[in-house]
C-alpha cells in the first residue's frame, strides 16, 4: 500500500499557512504517495480545496489523522490532535519541544516520530529545509509594512508646491534575517534608517543595504555563539541607554 500523507486544517488561532500547497502536492503525486487534506486547510493561505487536484479531501481531522501515515503541519501538534494520530505516524513541522515538553512525550509514549524543522541545522546543504529563515525574512518585510501603516505620515521625502516633507526616520533593532529584510523594504520605500546590532561583523551588510549601522562601545561578542548575538553586560546596557539620551 502507497503511503498516506495528511495535511490538517490549522487550528491555532489566526494561522493561516498551510503544510503543502498545491504544486509540491503534484510532486508528492507523481512519487505514488496517497494524499488526503482536510477540507479548508488552504484556504487561508488562498488555496482552495479543487486546488488540491490530486488529493482526497476529507471533513474532519479524526478521518484524516486515523488514514495517514505521514502529517505535515504548521504549528506544534496540540495534545487533542496528538491523540487523534495513530501510532507509529510521523509528524513534520515545527515543533518547539522545549515550549511543549510534554507533547514531545505524549508522542514519544504514542510511539509517534517527530521531525522539529526549526532544529535543522542552519548549514548550506539545509538550506532548503530551514524554516527560520524563510519566516523571518517575510516578517522582517512585513513588519515595515505595518510600520508604515500605522505611522500615519510618508516614509519617503516628497517635494510639493506646498513645502517638502522629510523623510520617515526608522531604526531597526537587530540585523539578522528579518532585520536585514527590513533595512531593504524600509530603505525602498524612501525612509531614512538606523541599525543597531551588537555584533559589528553585520556593519557590511547593513551598509550595504543602505542603512546607517549603530555602534556602541564595549558590545561583547563571542565566537562560539557562532555568528549570533549574546546578552550584553550591565556597562554596555548603560552605554547603549545614554546613547539614545534615556537616563
Amino acid at each position: 500500500m502507497p503511503i498516506c500523507l495528511g495535511v490538517p486544517k490549522e487550528i491555532e488561532q489566526d494561522e493561516r499557512r498551510v503544510a503543502l500547497v498545491p504544486a509540491v502536492a503534484e510532486r508528492f503525486k507523481k512519487m505514488g504517495v496517497e494524499l488526503v487534506l482536510e477540507s479548508g486547510a488552504g484556504s487561508g493561505s488562498y488555496y482552495p480545496d479543487k486546488a488540491y487536484t490530486s488529493a482526497t479531501i476529507v471533513n474532519s481531522a479524526e478521518e484524516l489523522y486515523q488514514r495517514s501515515d505521514v502529517i505535515l503541519k504548521i504549528q506544534p501538534p496540540t495534545e487533542a490532535e496528538i491523540e487523534k494520530m495513530k501510532e507509529t505516524a510521523v509528524v513534520v513541522g515545527i515543533m518547539q519541544p522545549y515550549r511543549y515538553p510534554e507533547r514531545v512525550r505524549k508522542m514519544r509514549d504514542r510511539r509517534i516520530i517527530s521531525f522539529a524543522m526549526e532544529l535543522v541545522p542552519r548549514i548550506s546543504r539545509a538550506q532548503s529545509m530551514d524554516v527560520l529563515s524563510s519566516q523571518a525574512s517575510i516578517a522582517g518585510y512585513k513588519a515595515v509594512l505595518m510600520a508604515a501603516n500605522r505611522f500615519g505620515g510618508f516614509f519617503p521625502m516628497l517635494t510639493t508646491a506646498a513645502g517638502t516633507i522629510r523623510p520617515a526616520k526608522v531604526l531597526v533593532i537587530g540585523a539578522g534575517v528579518a532585520g536585514l529584510q527590513a533595512i531593504a523594504i524600509a530603505r525602498k520605500l524612501g525612509a531614512v534608517v538606523e541599525v543597531f546590532d551588537v555584533r559589528s561583523a553585520v556593519k557590511e551588510q547593513v551598509e550595504s543595504l543602505g542603512g546607517k549601522f549603530v555602534e556602541v562601545e564595549g558590545a561583547i561578542e563571542d565566537d562560539a555563539a557562532c555568528g549570533h548575538a549574546i546578552e550584553q553586560d550591565q556597562d554596555f546596557q548603560k552605554k547603549q541607554k545614554q546613547l539614545n539620551g534615556v537616563k
